[in-house]
């Protein structure tokens, strides 16, 4: 099953390569990962995507709060939450593929943001079955380049990650 873990820790260096280390030290698979700087500029906040049983789960949320860095831990996926990814994917547009690349982009609410006379750069962003949709509506031997961010996640209402 696949979870969202979000950790707040400390803005220094060395941290992400501890809560990484914890997920290879134990065979733990990262499906994504984003990290970035918080509006507090001493924490940054983690979101982890991962897979695996209720306790599978508890070990890691367990582990990563034994970290000296990790200042809180929560499985955003046990409460209504919302996830986006960002995904930018490059593709031949040419000739008869032109007009239906364009309009799969508005099917799925995608922004063209760069164009030359053989090839789209589409960015899209959604949750992570819709970017795959995507992928799977354009065919194969059209998709030359794909980048995606990993999954970004926050819990709806009054639920949050601050210390």
């Amino acid at each position: 099953m696949k979870r969202i873990i979000s950790l707040l820790l400390e803005n220094e260096a060395g941290s992400l390569s501890r809560v990484v280390g914890l997920f290879s030290a134990r065979g733990y698979n990262i499906d994504s990962l984003t990290v970035a700087c918080t509006e507090d500029s001493s924490l940054s906040r983690m979101t982890i995507t991962t897979s695996g049983s209720d306790d599978v789960i508890e070990q890691i949320t367990k582990h990563l709060n034994r970290l000296v860095e990790v200042v809180k831990v929560i499985d955003i996926t046990e409460n209504a939450h919302v996830e986006r990814e960002l995904m930018l994917i490059k593709v031949r547009a040419a000739g008869k593929d032109r007009e239906e690349v364009k309009r799969l982009a508005d099917i799925f609410r995608a922004k063209i943001v760069d164009v030359n006379d053989k090839i789209y750069v589409i960015e899209i962003t959604g949750d992570t079955t819709k970017i795959q949709a995507f992928i799977d509506a354009v065919p194969r031997e059209n998709i030359l380049e794909t980048v995606r961010t990993g999954v970004s996640g926050i819990s709806r209402g009054e639920r949050v990650l601050k210390i």
